[in-house]
């Protein structure tokens, strides 16, 4: 499952580069829901998200100042607290991420997401922000993926949007 989740996330990513550096024509192809059949949901609950959730921990590793930046400046976190949970061999930098985003999306504090992650991980993010206010779960969600859209254009990095966001975000190229 691991080598499949793997593979699935190079595929992504390379349908995501830009033409140059594919050396060659656009993909036409978007993150179908076929491709994400297999995609493990433990994660986050949503088959978009997790497939970017590794890119995600890999920019975090080789930026991790402009990271942090943005977790600050965007999603509301504490710098220290930021600082702290990157620095937690228990936390994944995707998680810190989807912990602050979640706050900022539920008005909630970073810390009090954190900590309900830190108290129970079994359901993965999608049971944590249930915990939290299951009224709000999917709304919660999908501003969560909208900010990381948000993100990784703040960052210069490209990103391939599935169905849901492609409505939200109509004026988009993709």
């Amino acid at each position: 499952m691991i080598v499949l989740r793997a593979f699935l996330v190079i595929v992504l990513a390379v349908l995501s580069m830009p033409a140059w550096a594919q050396g060659g024509q656009a993909s036409a192809a978007t993150v179908s829901s076929a491709e994400l059949d297999d995609v493990d949901l433990s994660r986050t609950g949503d088959p978009w998200l997790d497939v970017w959730v590794d890119d995600l921990d890999r920019y975090a590793g080789r930026y991790r100042h402009a990271f942090v930046d943005e977790l600050v400046r965007y999603q509301g976190a504490p710098r220290a607290l930021a600082e702290a949970l990157l620095a937690d061999p228990a936390w994944q930098a995707s998680d810190v991420y989807i912990a602050c985003a979640t706050a900022q999306a539920m008005g909630r504090t970073c810390r009090e997401v954190a900590g309900e992650w830190r108290r129970d991980r079994a359901g993965g993010w999608s049971a944590v922000i249930e915990r939290i206010d299951a009224d709000r779960r999917e709304d919660a969600l999908r501003r969560v993926k909208r900010g990381l859209v948000e993100s990784y254009d703040r960052w210069g990095r490209p990103i391939r949007l599935d169905a849901a966001l492609r409505r939200m975000l109509p004026d988009r190229d993709d």
